[in-house]
């Protein structure tokens, strides 16, 4: 009994050193592979890699709510085939024995939440949520000064 009781602490020991290595296991990847910056960047342009050119305006720019709305939903579908995949192979395995009202009944509850699932995709058509639809700033708002001038002598 001791010895399974060892062996069980023996699991959870590893089970505990490898959800620490993947929570630290990134940052030290992180540390060991990012660029550094060299002399010659770090006196001139303060950038990792130099052009010869000053940036004009931010690097950072923000994503607009069409890209989440986008992520979310692929998260949402994945979810639901990733739910698809056991449940056909389960029901694969019961087929083989002949149907019955089991089997009919497990299709239709598969078939109800398919057609949910095409359903909200149809109604988040029809209210245009698939639309991708970007509004540029203009290139004046970046430059520094205030834009072209027709100035003459």
């Amino acid at each position: 009994m001791e010895q399974q009781a060892t062996l069980d602490l023996l699991y959870v020991a590893a089970f505990f050193l490898g959800g620490l290595g993947f929570a630290v296991g990134p940052f030290i990847i992180a540390l060991l592979l990012a660029p550094r910056s060299t002399r010659n960047t770090k006196e001139k342009t303060k950038q990792l890699i130099e052009c010869g050119m000053e940036p004009i305006g931010d690097a950072w720019i923000r994503f607009g709510i069409v890209y989440y709305l986008y992520a979310l939903m692929f998260v949402a579908f994945a979810v639901d085939i990733l739910f698809l995949f056991p449940v056909a192979l389960v029901y694969n395995q019961t087929g083989q024995a002949g149907l019955n009202i089991g089997d009919l009944r497990a299709f239709v509850e598969i078939l109800i939440f398919v057609g949910i699932l095409s359903l909200i995709i149809i109604y988040a058509w029809k209210k245009g949520v698939f639309k991708w639809e970007r509004s540029l700033p203009s290139l004046t708002s970046c430059l520094p000064w205030e834009g072209p001038t027709l100035s003459g002598p």
